[in-house]
């Protein structure tokens, strides 16, 4: 019996290069997944909402701005006389409830709790308090130069935002925020990968304008000797 050699055939399998995004996923997103973005906007119901969880809830809210949004810079509605007409609406409410409930055998409306609670207020006024602090102290710190590059590009943006804020009014303004804020989370979540190559290739051009600039402006301009301190 002759032995015969077995020919063995080789399915041919494509080569596998890493990708960009395999290898330096961790370099280039700046946010690791849903709970770092979650925890970044503050967690809780608030997170919950602009990211979409509860598409319901988060389309009740996008329409209730815009409802306000179109009523005060559309309509051009004044504040006092809708504050005064949601106070007539809501006693009417509380008057034919109150007087409906013995009639239907149900309990008469209470004041919600949450809309008198101290810790609530307290809590508000903390948190603003904060924000407010820190703010002041951020823009405190780049104010006295220590980081030329922040102090340009701060002032470079609240240039661009004073050009933005004299074309449109003050509700239009705080509507766009909104509208960003409520859809740019949700956008990033989905199109990470796409965002992020995007914010790396964008930030590195940024870096190699800004040292042009600094090697033919900024090293130019004559400053005064450095005084130490002597101890």
């Amino acid at each position: 019996q002759r032995n015969i050699p077995h020919t063995y055939t080789h399915e041919a399998m494509p080569p596998h290069f890493p990708r960009d995004s395999d290898s330096d996923q961790n370099v280039r997103m700046p946010f690791h997944g849903h709970k770092s973005i979650h925890k970044l906007l503050g967690g809780g119901q608030v997170a919950d909402i602009l990211l979409w969880k509860n598409r319901n809830l988060s389309a009740g809210v996008l329409a209730g701005a815009t409802l306000i949004w179109f009523l005060f810079d559309v309509v051009e509605y004044n504040i006092i006389p809708l504050l005064c007409q949601i106070a007539i609406l809501a006693m009417l409410v509380i008057f034919i409830w109150s007087n409906a409930a013995p009639l239907l055998d149900r309990a008469p409306p209470r004041i919600p709790e949450i809309i008198i609670s101290e810790h609530a207020f307290r809590e508000m006024a903390l948190t603003v308090h904060y924000k407010l602090t820190y703010t002041v102290s951020v823009l405190y710190d780049i104010a006295c130069g220590k980081d030329l590059k922040r102090f340009l590009l701060v002032v470079g943006s609240l240039l661009v935002l004073s050009a933005i804020g004299s074309s449109c009014s003050l509700t239009s303004l705080l509507y766009i925020g909104f509208l960003c804020a409520h859809t740019l989370p949700v956008l990033y979540q989905r199109y990470k990968t796409e965002v992020d190559h995007l914010v790396a290739k964008g930030s590195d051009d940024i870096k190699k304008f800004y040292k042009k600039v600094d090697s033919n402006l900024l090293n130019k301009i004559p400053r005064g000797p450095v005084k130490t301190k002597v101890k």
